[in-house]
């Protein structure tokens, strides 16, 4: 048992500085896209075609002062940019390798607890600050990934149904032949942009609303508190980006064609970015109240009997036999 345990800690170790260094060039690659996007290049002078510009942006920020707030509270204010960066790694645990080192049959469950907590770190910040621009941003994420998460939760719990299981391992199953892609594009809709919603991208940015929130919630971080909270923001859009993937596309880690799908998903979230305006906030939440919430039901319900008509059937047909 001590062995396993030490090869978990080390595979855990190695995927995290792994995430990290694909957290630092998914920055750069947003950063180009978006200068190619407004005509102009992007980052490419440090190193060969800029590719060291993510670190040198990093060295810089951690070189820069960070200020205390005389008002704010001191403990919440430092850690709770710590506490986020944590669950948005700890989600990286329920990837599924076939050697089921981390991979359980609750990962699920477990991804949504930390979601759950996620907003919870980023509500904590706005308020320690105690700042009015900062504790606005924190309600508006807090009111936002409530009613957002509402959906993604049933989106989550039919997959769940047509699958049987909270293992995403049994994605790879189920997808051998077909990918969901195909028979559930509009739940796929829904779930992209949850995903937008859940992790305030654009065009659903509320809490980071520069031009009415000065920044938002982390208005009052800078160096090592600012660089925690950007690593966990483009973390969790990798990891949205890979969940994607595994419920729609098929979950053959083991193909460089899944890390090529994953790609473009992270393209897509870039590419609404580069496109698409802010809403308003009361479209915002009639899209999420009015529009996914009843969708995501509705497929829930289809789901569950179409599993017990499947479940009768079999029935029906082995005592017929």
């Amino acid at each position: 048992m001590l062995i396993d345990f030490v090869i978990s800690f080390i595979c855990f170790f190695l995927m995290i500085i792994f995430v990290l260094v694909g957290v630092s060039f998914f920055t750069l690659f947003e950063r180009s896209v978006l200068g190619y996007v407004h005509f102009r290049k992007g980052p490419n002078k440090v190193s060969f075609v800029g590719v060291f510009q993510p670190f040198s942006d990093a060295v810089k920020l951690f070189c820069k002062e960070n200020f205390n707030p005389s008002v704010s509270n001191f403990f919440l204010y430092y850690f709770s940019p710590v506490f986020n960066l944590f669950f948005c790694l700890s989600v990286w645990l329920i990837i599924p390798y076939f050697s089921l080192i981390f991979s359980y049959s609750l990962g699920l469950i477990f991804l949504l607890c930390c979601l759950s907590f996620n907003v919870y770190s980023i509500m904590i910040s706005g308020w320690s600050s105690n700042s009015n621009y900062s504790l606005l941003g924190g309600l508006r994420s807090v009111a936002q990934t409530i009613s957002y998460e509402v959906s993604l939760f049933l989106i989550m719990l039919s997959f769940v149904i047509l699958v049987g299981s909270y293992c995403l391992i049994m994605f790879y199953y189920f997808q051998f032949y077909v990918w969901y892609i195909f028979m559930l594009f509009p739940l796929c809709l829904c779930l992209f942009s949850s995903f937008l919603a859940d992790v305030n991208r654009t065009p659903f940015d509320f809490a980071e609303g520069e031009s009415e929130l000065v920044s938002g919630f982390n208005i009052e971080y800078g160096s090592g508190g600012f660089i925690l909270i950007f690593l966990g923001e483009y973390c969790i859009i990798l990891f949205m980006s890979f969940l994607s993937i595994i419920f729609f596309f098929g979950c053959d880690l083991f193909s460089i064609i899944f890390f090529l799908k994953m790609g473009f998903i992270s393209y897509l979230f870039i590419w609404v970015r580069s496109s698409l305006p802010r809403f308003r906030y009361d479209k915002l939440m009639g899209l999420a109240w009015s529009c996914y919430l009843p969708l995501s039901l509705n497929y829930l319900i289809f789901f569950i009997g179409f599993k017990l008509f499947i479940i009768s059937l079999f029935i029906y047909c082995t005592n017929f036999s």
